[in-house]
């Protein structure tokens, strides 16, 4: 009796991939630097396992002539035939001395009468094109018309603040709370003088830059690190006997059974006699300072952050009252989802890049 012959195109047999070689790939998705590089890395994981072409095309949203081009790429080429190929193109017209040059008078000099190099001083100064210098930077990753601030902590106990602080972060005490207590002082009731005019298809919204004020309020707020839950209340004041009125306001809202530990700055309001008096009689509480100049270390100022992006820049208040609802409203909708930040370095690693930075800091200044 014949054997029974099958037609179509022939099985193809699962891509073989080394070790060393699904290391690598599972390297580029990871790092997601290139996006093309990426979505052909995840191809060859796919065909690695025994899929089809069929069957990859499908779970990645592609085509079976994409899938099955990328698999003879790399059962010819390995890794490395995954990268684009270059480009053919007209030779570059800038040579090595040029860049360095670009280079070296943006790193150190700067032009007549202005603060740093823009593409157009730099072009006139060295007889080349404004997007050459534009190309150049780019390629280098420099960029003259920005800047950051940064502060170095003085606090003679810093790196023990430090491990104190990150060990409830990353550790927290059992039976117990860690919140991070902070106070967003002087906000201010800002009304603009016309009608914002609201966004449309192709133009963003605006509004014009004169604006009233109707006075400020202060929120003091406590973040509960492992829920993201936040207790919330706005004062007229900025004083020690708001901050122990607010004191009593978190004990009421905590389980009386649990500890608490506080994470807050070295504020004047906050080592005050009326203060140590309300600690000595709710001994369950514990204080945690923050270095100074390290309010990154605090966990509610990005809290904060995101109540200043979301409900004060862009809004139109005309009144404390109205500002102190409009805040009020983003704490019970956030307290209705709370979802607690992430925290991933570890004192050493924090310690370790500060000591970096002190060490280039210092080199700089002293070259």
């Amino acid at each position: 009796m014949k054997r029974k012959e099958t037609r179509g195109r022939p099985q193809k047999h699962p891509l073989v991939v080394g070790d060393a070689q699904r290391q690598e790939l599972e390297q580029i998705v990871k790092q997601r630097r290139h996006r093309a590089l990426v979505f052909r890395a995840r191809i060859i994981l796919q065909c690695a396992v025994g899929l089809n072409d069929n069957a990859v095309a499908a779970t990645l949203r592609t085509t079976n002539n994409t899938v099955g081009y990328w698999r003879r790429r790399f059962s010819q080429g390995g890794v490395e035939s995954l990268w684009d190929e270059p480009r053919p193109g007209a030779p570059r017209q800038i040579g090595d001395e040029k860049i360095q040059q670009v280079i070296d008078l943006t790193l150190q000099s700067k032009p007549a009468a202005a603060t740093h190099w823009s593409t157009r001083l730099m072009a006139q100064k060295l007889d080349v094109s404004q997007s050459t210098i534009g190309r150049i930077w780019r390629a280098f990753g420099l960029k003259p018309h920005r800047h950051e601030t940064f502060q170095i902590s003085t606090d003679p106990f810093f790196i023990e603040k430090v491990r104190d602080i990150v060990g409830l972060y990353l550790s927290p005490p059992t039976n117990a709370l860690v919140l991070c207590v902070d106070e967003k002082s002087q906000i201010q009731a800002l009304n603009r003088t016309q009608p914002v005019l609201p966004l449309r298809p192709g133009q963003v919204e605006r509004r014009t830059p004169e604006y009233q004020r109707h006075g400020t309020t202060s929120l003091f707020a406590a973040l509960d690190i492992a829920t993201g839950n936040v207790i919330g209340e706005c004062f007229r004041r900025h004083r020690s006997s708001e901050f122990k009125n607010f004191l009593d306001q978190i004990d009421s809202a905590v389980p009386t059974e649990l500890e608490v530990h506080l994470i807050l700055d070295n504020y004047s309001t906050h080592k005050t006699a009326e203060v140590k008096r309300w600690l000595q009689r709710h001994r369950r509480y514990h204080l945690h300072f923050t270095p100074t100049h390290s309010s990154w270390i605090n966990q509610v100022e990005r809290w904060f952050a995101l109540l200043t992006q979301r409900q004060i820049k862009h809004g139109s208040h005309h009144s404390v009252k109205d500002l102190e609802t409009a805040i009020k409203q983003f704490i019970a909708a956030h307290n209705k989802n709370p979802k607690p930040f992430l925290w991933t370095k570890s004192a050493d690693q924090i310690l370790e890049n500060l000591r970096r930075f002190a060490t280039e800091t210092v080199k700089i200044h002293t070259d």
